[in-house]
């Protein structure tokens, strides 16, 4: 995929990226090198929680973290928790507050309920499974997994076709949950509504965004501060992997949504020329 190519112009030392299409994966840089992947560690983590509900260990509306919220105000940053303390700034389901202490509560609560360390339940519910041998949580459950781009490309095709959870669950997941709340979106300000699912966030009509303007209001997944990012397009039926080790800023801003339209209008071409 000849989008691909752009990264090899991105102001970083190291970067790779890659795409999930029907027709498969390809990947450009070293697909196999291990980035921090600061918040993209939340989908892994909401992937594992989501395991957790299927197998009944935990429900998705059972109480978790500060008095009123559930497992499901945690998954959708509606808890009420600050940032990264455990401090209550506003009542569950009332503003869409971005946490990453609301995760490691989380963590905590799946730990607590299934009698294992949550590092250990996330590799045996999804890394495992996957085969994505090169990931790993390694501390916080809000910003603490390592992974590369080949492992992240498998957990993008279980994204597009979920085989680790219900079809059901997975849709629950990407569409919005507590539709209307307002929040903060990291690096890009208020927006209003701030939609997200269970551990993703949903694109819907947020400008600017970090995905492109090709990309469909129904695009879900997560940036991370660390300079990466995944997202899935099931309308079209694309995902997309990009790490590098260059901390988000501007230069993201820039080339990120140019990389994301770009893979969008190669994938719709070859599409095209499939069906023709």
């Amino acid at each position: 995929m000849r989008s691909l190519e752009q990264i090899q112009d991105w102001p970083v030392r190291h970067a790779a990226a890659g795409v999930v299409t029907g027709a498969g994966a390809v990947s450009q840089g070293d697909a196999e090198r291990v980035f921090p992947l600061a918040s993209v560690t939340k989908p892994l983590v909401a992937y594992a929680v989501l395991v957790a509900v299927e197998e009944g260990a935990i429900e998705l509306d059972q109480p978790a973290g500060p008095p009123g919220a559930t497992v499901r105000h945690l998954l959708a940053h509606t808890s009420g928790l600050a940032f990264d303390t455990t401090d209550v700034l506003a009542e569950p389901g009332a503003r869409r507050i971005y946490s990453s202490s609301g995760f490691e509560v989380l963590a905590e609560f799946v730990a607590d309920q299934t009698g294992i360390a949550f590092d250990e339940y996330l590799r045996d519910a999804v890394f495992e499974p996957l085969g994505m041998k090169s990931s790993a949580l390694t501390g916080s459950a809000g910003h603490a997994c390592k992974s590369s781009v080949a492992d992240l490309l498998l957990f993008a095709a279980e994204l597009l076709n979920p085989r680790l959870i219900s079809v059901e669950t997975h849709a629950e997941a990407t569409t919005v949950q507590f539709p209307g709340v307002n929040g903060i979106l990291p690096g890009y300000g208020s927006k209003r509504p701030n939609d997200w699912g269970l551990g993703f966030e949903i694109r819907d009509a947020k400008s600017p965004h970090w995905t492109g303007g090709a990309n469909s209001p129904r695009t879900y997944g997560h940036f991370g501060q660390s300079g990466t990012f995944l997202w899935v397009d099931p309308e079209i039926g694309v995902a997309c992997v990009a790490l590098a080790d260059e901390n988000f800023g501007d230069w993201a801003r820039e080339v990120w949504p140019v990389l994301s339209d770009a893979v969008i209008a190669e994938a719709r071409l070859a599409s095209n020329t499939v069906a023709k």
